[in-house]
């Protein structure tokens, strides 16, 4: 077993399953109640009150599903919907509509959407149908998330908050090896073996360089410490700000 394997007892490890989700409704207290159960649940979650910016946020990358209204200012959630399937995004979708509404869950299906949801519902209800429509998607969990840290495998991108990290190829690899094993200590060889595989030796300082530049993009653009240096013995990502 690779040292990376290997978990470090008592400490937090990084979530692979955890999604992102994006609740769009006009009714603002509805909107944030949701955001805040899904929060409470272990996702993430943000919330748009308008059919044009919820359109906007839904073609974020990070999206893993969308709880879209069909009544919405600005532009219908129809709309927004067959609008995303036409730019060919596949983001699973679940349509929030009126009691009753049996052409706006026909219409919405037909354009493209994955489940409906009728109001009023069960806060617990949505989340079992977040999460059926999420299994869809085995890719989601492609994903490595610390803090407000996110990095995804499949797509190579990386983000701190709202904002996108730009990473070189090594970059990427040695923040991946931290981020698989966050928490513990990640030793130079480790670092070596998974990301050089061999091609450099334990007297080159290109560990330290790339840590370095890592570091710089990941911690010091942010005011942050999140890549912390013990000496003699390697590197580890806190868990924890």
């Amino acid at each position: 077993m690779k040292p990376s394997q290997v978990p470090c007892r008592g400490l937090r490890m990084v979530s692979l399953t955890g999604m992102h989700y994006l609740v769009v409704d006009d009714e603002t207290r509805l909107t944030d109640l949701v955001v805040r159960y899904l929060t409470e649940s272990g996702h993430t979650a943000e919330g748009r009150y308008e059919g044009p910016s919820g359109l906007a946020a839904a073609r974020d990358a990070r999206v893993d599903a969308v709880v879209l209204d069909v009544m919405l200012p600005g532009m219908d959630g129809v709309e927004v919907c067959r609008t995303l399937r036409g730019e060919g995004i596949d983001v699973p979708v679940i349509l929030l509509t009126a009691r009753g509404a049996i052409s706006e869950r026909v219409a919405g299906l037909d354009a493209g959407a994955d489940d409906y949801v009728v109001k009023p519902f069960a806060m617990e209800e949505l989340l079992a149908r977040l999460r059926a429509i999420s299994r869809r998607r085995p890719e989601t969990a492609r994903r490595l998330q610390v803090g407000d840290l996110v990095l995804d495998l499949d797509q190579q991108r990386v983000w701190r908050g709202e904002n996108e990290l730009d990473l070189a190829r090594r970059e990427f690899d040695v923040l991946r090896v931290l981020m698989e094993n966050a928490g513990c200590v990640v030793s130079r060889l480790q670092l070596l073996d998974e990301v050089w595989d061999g091609e450099t030796d334990l007297r080159s300082n290109a560990i330290d360089v790339h840590v370095s530049k890592v570091r710089a993009k990941v911690d010091r653009a942010f005011d942050r410490t999140t890549i912390t240096t013990l000496r003699g013995r390697g590197y580890r990502l806190e868990t924890a700000p």
